[in-house]
């Protein structure tokens, strides 16, 4: 027996090409699975082969788990205080092993099994040529079609076999089998039962590539591209950055007579490149990825992470795009929300937000509106501010005395301590899923709860401006208008919901859609 196991792994590992120690390895998995069929329910069982003899031992083990855990697998656990009992010393997941009768090796177990053992090999030896090729570092990937199946295309490239599918392809490029294709490693799926290494010609990383082998400064390091976005086979853009003044970034990318932006338009099936100038400064960097609209002015919130970019009536089309592809693409190389807006639609949403804190002031505070206004026009914006900006930057304004000041202070101070206690009280009883759903504060969370609002499903079936009537106004007045589908609401107060609702508030109430929907 031990002859004839030898024997066996010497023939295979030579008719395979492999290594002894993979076929070793082979017959140990395909003996255990035939000793496995001995027993009821899904045992473990664990066989070793002397390398040296050809004799084996079979084992049935135990994977030791916490007590608190459980046993999830009862025929291949046993909790740990039950372990000790047998080897005082053993701790959680270590194994306990139980030496078990072998399975008889003959020819019939040999013929039987051969092809487990060569399916191990051939998996061995896939591993190993994955390995191979990832040890290589290579983000790219350059071979032939070898195959098409279901509109997937199978690349070879070397000993790899890689797959390209469908939505990883150029919008209308046709592709077909013998055709030389390029493309970027996108992941490695080690459970495919197929290739392994999945490629895409759409990933943005893609066209990043594709300059770096274009662009000498790249490759050396004098010359980096931050980010790139791109609308596959129709626009793309890149940022690049350089910190060497000899160096021009831009004219570096484009090449002598478009030399290099070519060879990579190429590529890309005609897919046109804007190249940007990367900056530290956000609003310069989003002007910039905006070419070739002109900016008359920018807005940032550094809260939301967004920007207004206000753009005369002429530039307005071109600012967005086609489709709007322009502003999406600026948006996706900057990782800034853009919103394109005309002076007019400015000078309103300015108008709006102001009309929106000075109700706050009026109502938190309890101020009179000239009050308010001098506040605003002071350039604060938030009760927060007015709580705890140093006192000297308050006293510089002309129309306050101190007396006024610490007042106002004082005030501000109060409002934020109740809004804080009573967003807690709001939390009580609500629902995990809405407290910890995406894009939610523990602020808003308790307004909703003050309203009445505790599960993910009542929230989603707010209307926007029931949402927004909880982010801007009292509890009570917020319950009163839901209830009387808002008959009666003031423009003071209607003024204050449109500036408490807004595009981050929308995005919250689309999660929540979603996840309504899914359930």
């Amino acid at each position: 027996m031990s002859r004839d196991l030898l024997l066996l792994v010497d023939v295979l590992a030579r008719e395979k090409n492999v290594d002894e120690e993979v076929v070793f390895g082979a017959l140990e998995h395909a003996l255990a699975q035939a000793t496995k069929k001995r027993f009821p329910g899904e045992v473990d069982i664990r066989v070793e082969i002397d390398r040296d003899t050809g004799e084996f031992r079979s084992f049935r083990r135990w994977h030791v788990v916490p007590d608190e855990a459980g046993l999830q697998l009862p025929d291949q656990e046993i909790l740990h205080f039950e372990a000790v009992e047998d080897d005082p010393e053993i701790q959680v997941d270590d194994y306990i092993e139980e030496e078990i009768e072998s399975v008889d090796f003959g020819r019939r177990f040999a013929q039987d099994t051969k092809q487990v053992v060569l399916q191990r090999i051939r998996d061995a030896e896939r591993e190993q040529i994955l390995a191979d090729f990832l040890e290589r570092g290579d983000s790219l990937v350059t071979g032939t079609i070898k195959r098409m199946e279901r509109g997937e295309a199978v690349v070879e490239s070397g000993k790899i076999e890689a797959r390209l599918p469908r939505d990883q392809m150029i919008p209308k490029e046709n592709l077909r089998v013998g055709d030389r294709v390029r493309a970027y490693i996108l992941r490695i799926d080690r459970n495919a039962r197929g290739p392994q290494v999945i490629l895409s010609r759409t990933a943005p990383e893609f066209i990043m590539k594709l300059f770096e082998l274009e662009v000498p400064e790249i490759e050396q390091g004098s010359l980096v591209i931050k980010s790139a976005a791109r609308d596959p086979g129709v626009r793309a853009k890149i940022a690049v950055y350089t910190a060497d003044k000899r160096i021009d970034p831009i004219g570096t990318c484009v090449g002598m007579r478009g030399s290099r932006v070519q060879a990579v338009t190429g590529e890309l099936g005609g897919e046109r490149v804007d190249i940007v100038l990367w900056s530290e400064d956000p609003a310069q960097f989003v002007i910039g990825a905006l070419a070739p609209a002109n900016v008359s002015s920018i807005m940032v919130d550094e809260e939301k992470h967004g920007m207004d970019v206000v753009v005369d009536e002429e530039n307005l089309a071109i600012a967005i795009g086609r489709s709007g592809q322009n502003v999406r693409l600026a948006s996706e190389l900057t990782g800034w929300q853009i919103n394109i807006m005309t002076a007019e639609e400015s000078a309103s949403k300015a108008e709006q937000e102001t009309a929106g804190i000075r109700s706050l002031f009026m109502e938190k505070l309890d101020v009179d509106q000239e009050v308010a206004d001098i506040l605003v026009d002071e350039g604060f914006s938030s009760l927060e501010e007015i709580a705890y900006v140093p006192i000297s930057e308050m006293l510089e304004i002309e129309a306050f005395d101190e007396d006024t000041v610490n007042e106002l202070r004082n005030r501000a101070r109060d409002a934020l301590l109740t809004e804080a206690i009573a967003s807690e009280e709001g939390l009580e009883g609500m629902e995990d899923e809405l407290i910890n759903l995406d894009g939610m504060t523990r602020v808003i969370a308790g307004k909703l709860g003050l309203a009445g609002i505790k599960t993910l499903s009542a929230f989603a079936g707010l209307a926007y401006d029931e949402f927004g009537a909880i982010l801007a106004l009292s509890a009570d007045r917020s319950r009163q208008l839901i209830k009387e589908a808002f008959e009666d609401v003031s423009d003071d107060e209607m003024k204050l919901i449109d500036a408490k609702y807004d595009d981050q508030a929308k995005a919250l109430l689309a999660t929540a859609w979603k996840l309504v929907e899914a359930k």
